[in-house]
């Protein structure tokens, strides 16, 4: 019995594997298509986050460079979406990410009640879970290595 089960759990083990990097290759692309493009047509709850947080970057209005943003991830969607632009997605990933923590340093206010860091609002927690998308980019990236044949 106990072997029976060690050998449907390797079955079980072994088709995750199989799937796992497709399915977050795939949620990845419907996530940054999905409220990527939601940026651009003014229909994301997160604009007002995006604009008091690029408000004093230079070159464009904060309206623009929700657009700019939006479109950007639109692309990390798309090249998801195909295995061989995967290292470009993921690039323009971390790119992305590095921007995407900046409300934390930048308007603590917004992110944290009271200023504690251990109590993020809804907005700390929409940017702090951020950390799961870069592990499984990490996951994505180590997975990408040439084999010798």
């Amino acid at each position: 019995m106990n072997i029976e089960f060690k050998e449907l759990d390797l079955k079980i083990a072994k088709y995750m594997q199989r799937l796992s990097i497709p399915a977050i290759r795939i949620s990845f692309a419907v996530i940054f298509i999905w409220f990527g493009i939601l940026k651009p047509i003014g229909l994301s709850a997160a604009i007002p986050l995006v604009k008091s947080t690029v408000s004093w970057m230079p070159l464009f209005t904060a309206e623009t460079w929700v657009d700019i943003i939006g479109w950007w991830e639109v692309l990390i969607g798309v090249f998801f979406l195909f295995k061989k632009s995967t290292r470009i997605a993921i690039s323009l990933l971390f790119l992305q990410m590095t921007g995407t923590f900046m409300p934390l340093f930048m308007l603590p206010e917004v992110t944290f009640q009271g200023g504690n860091i251990l109590l993020p609002t809804l907005e700390g927690q929409y940017v702090i879970k951020n950390i799961m998308i870069i592990s499984a980019a990490l996951t994505i990236g180590g997975s990408l290595i040439y084999s010798k044949k």
